[in-house]
């Protein structure tokens, strides 16, 4: 046991510090004079701190630090802009306001490089500190304090503005610019018209490009050159050759991106004969093409089926000194992969390397992806084998392909092999894979895991949708737990996910497992009343249960009603009317729907014939009348 002393030890040992100095002032008042008070903290302790670097010093300056104090001290630093951004970065933000940012990215600014300022305005604006008004007014009381004349630091707010996508926001300090009488330098606009023109907003990019006209800043050609792809994305190709004809009448020459630009719109377009034309118009022009034209021309000729003319083109594309690059087999095997043709695929890819063009981590996906969806399982693993030999890292595409395709063949253990590499480089699954996951596990009867992926998944903010909710629902009703599937739709409704037909059918299978067809049957009225319409997969759903359980007239009554929906039966349909009948020893009958699934043009398949056979017993007979017509 511990002695008393040794207990009161610890419990000393355990207090904050400023119990023990409390604690020997009031035992040595009388002894020890008490220390000087502390004098306030002016603008010189910051100032010479940052002017020696002396960092660690301004982490322990006493809470006196405050935004006033900081005003105070950077105007003093505008001689070392280049300390500001450590200075800043080395202060509690709690001791930071939109002036003293303000100041700080104004000193900034006049650095020859406006990399730091950027940086700090991006941090304000993703902190969220204030609105854009407010930041813009901050910005422009600060230029005024430090009397700085030039507007450089209100473009570079635009144009962080535009980095961080913020469309709206640049939009309006782009106005306040205007309201203020102040141009904005043309690459805060071309960056505007960018952005817009990437985010499909094109109507703002035109409202953009009229303001500049009206303002009359001057357009470059990576204006034009901006305004051309909108046109071209608007579908509006005349106009956009126009456009490069109205850049040669205001003195910009047109360059080989304002002619690719163009080429490319057409392709897009499926006209391939109108990028060709335009092609020849570019050489005339005296404007030598480049790789990407004609990986833009090769794109458009297969998209058009014209794959026998890309030897020409290829051809054509070595008379002017270009060898084809990894984007232009690229494109030939994505063609060839999407038409199931992969001797065609692996042709291009053994060319591609003979010619020395190292094939890319876009063409082994391409290649993969092909040979999972042909169920060539052995050349995927040595394609897989031959990207590690050749030091080609995969991206996230490969490993989603892998994981996908890997669980798609049932290969649980490789899927997670490839999940747990994925995670572990940092490379996000997407929510296809995380289903293809929870299929396998569904398959594998592991569904506790399963439920545990899904934890993980919402764990990062991921949410799962209907196709997720369905295999999950799937997977637990498969293994024998309608329970738990009936758990998840309830967490469907909570999470307002709405059910489809898909997933009443998995509870309809689940429930007919169970040989409890009524509730299965009662699910279906359910699926009506939601507004969810039933498939032929609903009705089979319960004419296989009934059929099963040997009530035929009820199986046969769903049959009609499944006719009365406007569904044909299908193979699965009559196999498992037959089956029923045959259980219950009417041979006869089971012969006749026989007769009948073919005259409908619906072959039998082993199943049909294994019930049959089984059903009339003589199994010589039977083979020997196979041919039911």
């Amino acid at each position: 046991m511990r002695s008393v002393k040794a207990l009161r030890s610890s419990k000393l040992s355990s207090l904050p510090l400023r119990h023990f100095s409390t604690l020997t002032l009031s035992k040595s008042k009388k002894y020890a004079p008490s220390p000087p008070p502390t004098p306030p903290i002016t603008g010189n302790v910051p100032q010479d701190s940052v002017t020696s670097s002396q960092w660690h010093s301004i982490k322990h300056i006493p809470g006196e630090l405050n935004p006033t104090l900081i005003s105070t001290t950077l105007p003093n630093l505008r001689s070392s802009p280049d300390r500001v951004l450590t200075f800043i970065e080395n202060i509690s933000p709690n001791c930071l306001d939109i002036t003293c940012y303000s100041l700080a990215i104004c000193i900034l600014s006049r650095l020859p490089s406006p990399k730091q300022a950027t940086h700090l305005l991006k941090q304000v604006i993703s902190a969220r500190v204030t609105t854009h008004k407010e930041f813009f007014d901050g910005l422009v009381s600060a230029r005024e304090k430090l009397e700085i004349k030039s507007s450089i630091v209100l473009d570079l707010l635009v144009r962080a503005y535009c980095e961080l996508k913020k469309g709206e926001e640049a939009l309006k300090c782009f106005y306040l610019m205007k309201q203020k009488g102040i141009l904005s330098k043309i690459e805060t606009c071309n960056d505007l018209l960018s952005l817009f023109n990437k985010l499909n907003r094109t109507h703002l990019a035109w409202i953009v490009y009229a303001e500049m006209f009206r303002m009359k800043i001057s357009s470059t050609v990576c204006t034009f050159n901006i305004m051309i792809n909108v046109l071209c994305k608007e579908g509006k190709l005349r106009k956009a050759k126009e456009f490069i004809e109205n850049m040669q009448c205001l003195g910009v020459k047109p360059n080989l991106i304002s002619y690719n630009t163009v080429i490319h719109g057409y392709c897009l377009k499926g006209d391939s004969e109108g990028a060709n034309k335009f092609f020849e118009t570019m050489i005339v022009k005296g404007i030598e093409p480049d790789s990407y034209t004609f990986n833009s021309l090769i794109s458009g000729m297969v998209k058009e089926g014209r794959e026998k003319e890309v030897s020409s083109l290829l051809e054509k594309m070595k008379s002017f000194g270009l060898i084809p690059t990894a984007v232009t087999y690229n494109t030939l095997i994505d063609s060839c992969c999407n038409k199931g043709d992969l001797e065609k695929a692996f042709f291009y890819r053994d060319e591609m390397v003979k010619i020395g063009v190292v094939p890319s981590v876009t063409t082994y996906n391409l290649l993969i992806h092909a040979l999972f969806l042909d169920s060539r399982m052995a050349e995927t693993d040595d394609l897989v084998k031959e990207m590690a030999e050749k030091r080609v890292l995969h991206d996230g595409i490969t490993y989603n392909i892998l994981i996908n395709g890997y669980c798609r063949a049932g290969n649980a253990k490789k899927a997670f092999k490839f999940y747990d590499e994925m995670l572990s480089r940092g490379l996000q699954p997407t929510i296809v894979t995380y289903t293809s996951l929870i299929k396998v596990l569904g398959k594998r009867n592991r569904m506790k895991e399963a439920d545990d992926l899904v934890v993980e998944i919402l764990r990062k903010g991921i949410f799962p949708d209907l196709i997720m909710f369905n295999a999950l629902i799937d997977g637990h009703c498969a293994n024998g737990n309608v329970v738990r599937a009936f758990d998840i739709l309830k967490e469907m409704n909570k999470m307002n996910v709405q059910p489809d037909e898909v997933t009443y059918n998995c509870l309809m299978q689940g429930y007919c497992r169970e040989n409890k067809v009524e509730e299965a049957c009662a699910l279906l009225e359910e699926m009506k009343g939601r507004g969810i319409k039933p498939d032929h997969i609903s009705y089979n759903t319960l004419i296989s249960g009934y059929s099963k359980r040997g009530d035929m007239d009820d199986a046969f009554k769903v049959r009609d009603d499944m006719l009365s929906a406007g569904f044909n039966p299908t193979l699965l349909t009559y196999n498992a009317l037959i089956q029923g009948l045959c259980k219950k020893q009417e041979g006869v009958l089971a012969e006749e729907l026989l007769k009948e699934m073919v005259s409908k043009g619906i072959t039998p398949d082993d199943s049909t014939y294994l019930a049959l056979i089984e059903g009339i017993g003589d199994v010589d007979g039977f083979l020997g009348r196979k041919d039911p017509s």
